[in-house]
């Protein structure tokens, strides 16, 4: 009997460093944070249940699968200080390269998609290196605007020159493979972390004035027939373009429209059970929502997603020091851009460029990089400022009192 006593003793002391270290971890970290992305994921995979009496394919294992990856992941980095980050920034970017590069010689197209993104993995898994990248980007590209602040060149043309450089990898990259549409946010990525930053106003005027003198030049030089009839599609009636390139936003507005103010109620969209919007799991997840959820259910998907960034923007600034300030941003910067894009296809206000709505489009490599982002976000949030990075001595101007 006491030998049974005192197993269960050393149980009890062993649970109790256990129980200890979980409500550490949750006091130190950002639970409404943690709330909001959970609750995103688990409305979107809600989203994907309804849409799976659609088809054979089993999005809604996979999203499941992802979100727990992902979730399991970003607890890990969160773990792991984000000021280790800038010291291996070369190993992150080698990367991202090393990855992005593989496509070329390796790389193949999905179903339903016009680019050769995707690196085909042992048991028929796909996986899209440009997720991965976003999230280098994020790193690489906040070192970076950390250096240039250290030793005062984020003003100067040069210093700005270098940061156009460094974006116009990815973008470049991503372009020639033809994922226009992940160019896109890479270029948005960088601009909003620059302005955020500290990078003149002047340099971003300039910047829009040579986009706005090169549309004619991209018209007619770049533009191929199918990117232009996505954007002419947008300001037509025409019943033959609407029929080809703008029939996937045709029947998507017809879809959020038919749910009316209150939806036809969960699991009950006939259009969603047909499948009528193609491919409804991906970029036009939201139409789902609308005939199902109707207005209110789509008003209440925004507000969330508002709140997400808000929440963002708020642990953004309570960063400890510039380099962590840039991971928030560029974070925050990723989440929004896909939102406001994504929404813009499916109203019709904007072209279907490929992009997914966060935490909600089935994707498994896009929710786990999402979720790594999460971690990062996290990890600024948990840890203080990098104190090997600080000055041995105060500044002259703070006067020591004995």
């Amino acid at each position: 009997m006491g030998h049974d006593t005192k197993e269960k003793g050393r149980g009890t002391a062993l649970g109790k460093p256990i129980l200890w270290a979980v409500w550490d971890y949750i006091r130190r970290s950002d639970s409404i944070f943690w709330g909001l992305t959970i609750l995103a994921s688990v409305c979107g995979i809600l989203l994907i249940a309804s849409l799976q009496r659609s088809g054979s394919t089993n999005f809604l294992l996979t999203q499941s699968a992802a979100v727990i990856l992902g979730y399991a992941a970003a607890v890990f980095l969160s773990l792991i200080d984000y000021h280790y980050w800038n010291r291996i920034w070369w190993g992150v970017g080698g990367l991202a390269l090393l990855l992005t590069g593989a496509v070329f010689f390796v790389g193949i197209q999905i179903a339903g998609t016009d680019d050769v993104g995707w690196i085909r993995l042992p048991g028929g898994l796909t996986f899209q290196p440009s997720e991965l990248t976003k999230i280098c980007f994020i790193l690489t590209f906040s070192h970076h605007l950390a250096l240039l602040q250290e030793r005062e060149r984020l003003r100067r043309f040069s210093g700005v020159l270098t940061l156009i450089l460094h974006a116009m990898i990815p973008v470049g990259l991503i372009h020639f493979q033809g994922d226009d549409g992940a160019a896109l946010i890479f270029a948005l990525l960088a601009v909003i972390m620059s302005f955020a930053a500290g990078v003149p106003l002047r340099y971003f005027i300039i910047l829009l004035t040579l986009i706005l003198t090169a549309i004619p030049l991209a018209w007619f030089r770049i533009f191929n027939n199918d990117q232009k009839n996505r954007l002419l599609v947008l300001f037509t009636s025409d019943d033959s373009m609407l029929r080809t390139y703008g029939w996937q936003q045709y029947q998507g507005k017809l879809s959020i429209a038919s749910g009316g103010l209150f939806g036809k109620g969960y699991y009950n969209g006939p259009r969603v059970a047909e499948n009528v919007v193609p491919y409804q799991e991906n970029d036009f997840i939201f139409t789902v929502a609308g005939e199902e959820w109707g207005f209110l259910g789509c008003a209440a998907v925004l507000v969330l997603l508002a709140l997400l960034l808000l929440k963002i923007l708020r642990m953004a600034a309570r960063a400890a020091d510039s380099f962590g300030r840039s991971i928030v941003i560029g974070f925050f910067a990723l989440v929004g851009t896909q939102v406001l894009i994504n929404i813009g296809m499916v109203l019709g206000v904007l072209p279907v460029i490929g992009v997914t709505l966060p935490f909600f489009s089935a994707g498994g490599t896009s929710v786990i990089c999402l979720y790594l982002g999460v971690g990062l976000v996290q990890s600024v949030s948990m840890h203080p400022a990098d104190i090997s990075s600080l000055p041995l001595k105060p500044p002259s101007h703070i006067v020591m009192r004995k």
